[in-house]
């Protein structure tokens, strides 16, 4: 179908996309489109480029070359409506980023109240929903200090949730967490696949990227090396860097060794 077809364009699309600072180009043209409902999951090693690339996508951080579309809108455009354009797209981050003062509930309908104009009322049924979508409606009147690390990163899925988005990005979702928390956060994000939701996902879970995603992108020094389905990139991948990053990632001992941690070859010498 031609891309000026109405419906014909994907949910996230970005072409040429370079991103620097200062002499370090981070980001080396990426071109990556992602459909609605999709669910595409980005993986490779620290500083290839990941969180930078999702980042901006929803331009929180500013592309030096290139241009990035949401929902069939340039949100590169100089004249765009970027806050209009955030309200499609949920951000989900490493670390949960709630507010320690007020309740849960209060830190779902404050966003609502500010950004969406809702009434008290309607802000505070719509975050009761989305706390019961989460698992966490019995958690309403809590405090954040007062909830485990899973819980707070579910309560900032409920609260991007309750703006209404149309895409969801996470960026590292799982990766503050102990690893006995790490499902539970998991187990929603399963479910937002399964309802449709559009989800883009930097993550070092390759469980989940082999049972939820729809495509999997490697990156490494900049680009995207590989993109595909979870069988072919992590079943079977065709280039050497990505076997070679899969290797590690699924054998951190080696990993350690290989970058000579002094903590390993301590022990490598006793």
């Amino acid at each position: 179908m031609s891309e000026n077809t109405p419906g014909a364009h994907p949910e996230i699309q970005v072409r040429g996309l370079h991103k620097s600072f200062g002499d370090n180009e981070v980001l080396r043209g990426i071109d990556l489109e992602i459909g609605q409902g999709e669910v595409v999951c980005v993986i490779g090693p620290s500083g290839s480029g990941k969180s930078t690339l999702l980042r901006c996508v929803n331009l929180l951080e500013e592309p030096t070359k290139g241009q990035v579309f949401v929902g069939g809108t340039e949100l590169t455009d100089p004249d765009v409506d970027i806050d209009a354009v955030r309200r499609r797209i949920g951000m989900v981050f490493q670390q949960f980023n709630l507010f320690p003062h007020v309740t849960v509930t209060e830190n779902l309908t404050l966003p609502q109240r500010r950004v969406l104009g809702r009434g008290k009322a309607e802000a505070a049924k719509v975050a009761a929903e989305n706390l019961e979508r989460v698992g966490l409606a019995e958690k309403a009147n809590a405090y954040p200090a007062s909830l485990s690390g899973g819980q707070q990163q579910r309560v900032a899925i409920a609260r991007a949730l309750a703006m209404g988005p149309a895409v969801m990005l996470f960026d590292e979702p799982t990766s503050a967490l102990d690893p006995e928390l790490v499902g539970d956060v998991l187990a929603v994000m399963r479910m937002l696949a399964h309802e449709g939701m559009t989800m883009m996902v930097v993550t070092h879970e390759m469980t989940f990227a082999r049972e939820v995603a729809d495509r999997v992108v490697f990156m490494d020094g900049g680009v995207i090396v590989e993109d595909g389905t979870p069988e072919q990139v992590i079943g079977d991948p065709r280039h050497e860097r990505t076997r070679h990053f899969l290797s590690r990632l699924l054998d951190p001992a080696m990993a350690e060794v290989e970058e000579g941690r002094p903590d390993q070859v301590g022990e490598a010498g006793r």
